[in-house]
């Protein structure tokens, strides 16, 4: 007999909370609906007391998925705890999971509260939430930095409360493997009433070592559930990866001995989808989904390769969704072959009226180039996003003219409200002058800092996928846009984060 392992995808919470990576409903919706595909167990879709628009976002995916359990943050209190349990009134499987710090520093600094306040506040809590809620989870934000003896206090009158799982979070990524291991093995040994939760890991990734502290947590520690994202998404240097904790725990079964329950084909879509939804690029080797992940470059790798696979791959590129994607579309793909692939990708639209529209707009880019890729038509989707929104600033058209020797310079006409406006520049390039005649009529004032392109597809006649990250007035967001040519893709991400400026959706940070 084996154990199972959970795996608690907060992608859509935690993930989100990087600088400029906030989705909109429909994003998220969509991604949460490629999870469930995942067959993740547990999607944490959100805080909902931060912001009405959050609220929205967990309301939404809570009656749309049935296969998981779909999850709010909330921090240990009765408005917080209320709110999440409305958002998630719909849902077929609903889990609160509420925070409170307990570690001197997060005490003292933070909460300015005693440790006995914070004992009693915690019980209080999931007190309250067991009342309305079957399922719930409990995390002492910076546990790995608190007292053991104080912490084992709080957890054990928890579970006492009514907490089915127990978190035990390295908020700030300081934790060592073998110490993490071991320090999750004397929580259990020590609580009387361990028996009577799961345990769950959450490491971030500031030494590079969450996802060794989350398989420490598990194989040392005895925890049964981790908590990650996809890419390994989130604030700082990111989370443990979902992709790498779930392939390392599938590949070595000889030593972990656990069963799960996701389906790795759908890994590499998840990852192309939150990557391009959220315009945070995926490096080329990055293990399991980077683009480098299944390449041999050596020929004495080559030639093992080509004579026995497992030479040098420990785990097969179809496994995680590689071969998956060979179907290619052209101009001559129809309206059928187009939806059934739009499905085949997790993408869920509302209406005929919208599936018309993208339809549309993929034969436009199909006039433009020969091949569509599964990353075209998620790029396409995802501006297809964008323009049903109808934003303060949309793309029309762009012209702009540069030689050896002369000052490039550029012509832009753009929507403001709805309006055509037109805005003409000089520049040190076409991107430049293309973004300065942009500003030369909005004067947002807001500075770049961060202008990335990446090739959506192999070849030369790939689209470009821009991202700029824009700041000001202490608001940081992204811009992704898409088109074969870079300077139009460029103008897109640059318009794409001025409207997500111009959003005045409040969100309250939190950290599990």
């Amino acid at each position: 007999m084996t154990d199972k392992l959970i795996i608690f995808d907060t992608t859509l919470r935690d993930g989100e909370q990087s600088p400029g990576a906030s989705m909109t409903r429909d994003e998220k919706l969509r991604i949460a609906r490629q999870l469930e595909r995942l067959r993740v167990d547990v999607i944490e879709a959100g805080f909902a007391a931060s912001s009405n628009g959050d609220f929205d976002c967990v309301k939404s995916i809570a009656s749309a998925i049935k296969d998981s359990t779909v999850c709010s943050l909330a921090r240990a209190n009765d408005r917080d705890i209320s709110r999440a349990a409305e958002a998630l009134a719909g849902a077929a499987s609903a889990r609160i999971h509420i925070f409170l710090a307990t570690s001197a520093l997060h005490m003292e600094k933070k909460l300015r509260m005693s440790p006995d306040q914070v004992f009693e506040q915690a019980k209080q809590s999931v007190r309250f939430a067991r009342n309305l809620m079957g399922d719930i989870e409990f995390s002492p934000e910076d546990g790995y930095r608190s007292d053991p003896d104080f912490l084992c206090r709080v957890i054990e009158a928890v579970i006492a409360e009514g907490a089915t799982t127990i978190n035990v979070p390295d908020t700030v990524g300081y934790a060592i493997p073998e110490l993490y291991g071991n320090f999750i093995k004397n929580l259990r040994e020590r609580v009387p009433n361990s028996d009577k939760a799961i345990w769950s890991v959450h490491c971030h990734n500031d030494l590079g070592m969450a996802v060794a502290n989350s398989l420490a947590g598990v194989k040392t520690g005895g925890a049964r559930q981790v908590e990650c994202t996809i890419n390994g998404l989130g604030e700082r240097a990111g989370n443990c990866s979902l992709e790498e904790v779930v392939m390392a725990v599938k590949t070595r079964r000889d030593y972990f001995d656990l069963d799960m329950g996701i389906d790795t084909k759908h890994i590499l879509a998840a990852s192309r989808m939150v990557s391009q939804t959220t315009g945070f690029v995926v490096q080329p080797n990055k293990a399991v989904v980077g683009a480098n992940a299944f390449a041999h470059a050596s020929g004495i790798h080559q030639d093992g390769v080509l004579k026995a696979r497992d030479t040098y791959e420990i785990m097969r590129a179809e496994d995680v969704g590689w071969t998956t994607n060979k179907i290619v579309l052209g101009k001559l793909s129809g309206r059928n072959a187009f939806k059934q692939r739009l499905q085949d990708l997790g993408v869920q639209m509302e209406s005929e009226t919208e599936i018309n529209s993208a339809f549309a707009r993929f034969k436009e880019l199909a006039d433009r180039k020969s091949d569509i890729f599964d990353e075209d038509i998620l790029a396409l989707v995802s501006d297809e996003s964008v323009t049903n929104e109808k934003e303060q600033y949309g793309f029309v058209s762009l012209s702009q003219h540069s030689e050896t020797g002369e000052q490039p310079q550029a012509s832009i006409v753009f929507t403001v409200a709805g309006k055509e406006v037109k805005g003409e520049s000089m520049g040190n390039g076409p991107v430049d002058a293309s973004l300065k005649a942009i500003e030369s009529h909005v004067q947002s004032g807001a500075e770049m800092v961060l202008y990335s392109v990446n090739a959506i597809s192999g070849s030369t006649e790939s689209q470009g996928e821009v991202t700029v990250r824009l700041q000001n007035s202490g608001r940081v967001v992204n811009g992704v846009g898409s088109d074969p040519d870079i300077v139009v893709a460029s103008a897109k991400a640059y318009l794409s984060a001025l409207n997500k400026l111009q959003s005045k959706a409040d969100r309250v940070a939190a950290q599990g």
